[in-house]
């Protein structure tokens, strides 16, 4: 084990038997990077005006709780179960703020619901004409309101599937399969999210598939995606939100019907 890491594990091991707040400081200088990583892949997708150091700053209180909260007893890494709060409370700050127009949810919430009653009447995912007809609009307007939305707003995994009930709430993207291994359940209601997201992942379009697969999985940017399917990092980005309100949409009637 490198000194680092042996260094790290010596704090933990102090910590967890003093609760010590300079002790907990020297931990949230170890995991800090963690947060510049989160706050990065976050602030890419979003507006010029958002600032970086903010996020950051959100970040930090989302590492502090998750030194404060960890349970060394459970068999989750602390990296995994910190990252997956430092973007909770960076969203949960940006939600706060209120900063996405009210006409970009709007239309998202259409293109939403079009998708949901689509693929409901056609027992498979609609295609695009498909699915500007149903809302009313052309393919592009359609392309226009997936720019604006992908702009605008949260529009990926990373955001927060309400669990229902007290305690934690579970990012989608923490219910993706683990290729490294098993990932500790910790609820029925979990459990299910769990298993409803790769199934909802396999039923996406074919390129749907490969830009979420290649986002989250191979963490590639939207550029490089772009470059392995022979397309703009605009169409990129349209196909990566139309993927995420198909998984919202598929979760959401999920929830329902259990």
């Amino acid at each position: 084990m490198a000194e680092a890491d042996l260094e790290t594990l010596a704090l933990w091991h102090k910590y967890r038997q003093s609760h010590d707040k300079a002790v907990r400081d020297r931990l949230i200088v170890a995991y800090a990077p963690l947060v510049k990583y989160v706050a990065g892949r976050l602030g890419a997708g979003l507006p010029a005006h958002v600032d970086d150091a903010d996020l950051v700053s959100y970040g930090l209180l989302g590492l502090i709780s998750a030194i404060e909260r960890y349970d060394p007893d459970r068999d989750t890494k602390f990296e995994t179960y910190a990252v997956v709060r430092i973007r909770g409370a960076i969203i949960d700050e940006l939600r706060a703020l209120d900063w996405v127009p009210r006409s970009v949810r709007a239309r998202s919430r259409e293109i939403e619901h079009a998708i949901t009653e689509l693929e409901g009447k056609l027992g498979r995912a609609p295609d695009d004409s498909e699915i500007a007809e149903k809302v009313g609009i052309t393919e592009d307007e359609l392309d226009q309101s997936l720019s604006e939305i992908s702009r605008s707003s949260i529009a990926a995994l990373d955001e927060l599937w309400a669990q229902g009930g007290e305690g934690d709430q579970v990012s989608l993207l923490e219910t993706l399969e683990d290729p490294s291994g098993p990932r500790p359940v910790d609820s029925l209601t979990e459990a299910e999210t769990r298993a409803a997201v790769p199934s909802a992942i396999a039923r996406l379009p074919e390129r749907e598939k490969i830009v979420v697969t290649l986002y989250y999985y191979e963490e590639l940017t939207l550029r490089e995606i772009g470059e392995v399917l022979g397309v703009t990092e605009s169409r990129v980005s349209q196909l990566h939100t139309k993927a995420i309100l198909r998984l919202k949409s598929r979760l959401a009637g999920a929830a329902i019907r259990s």
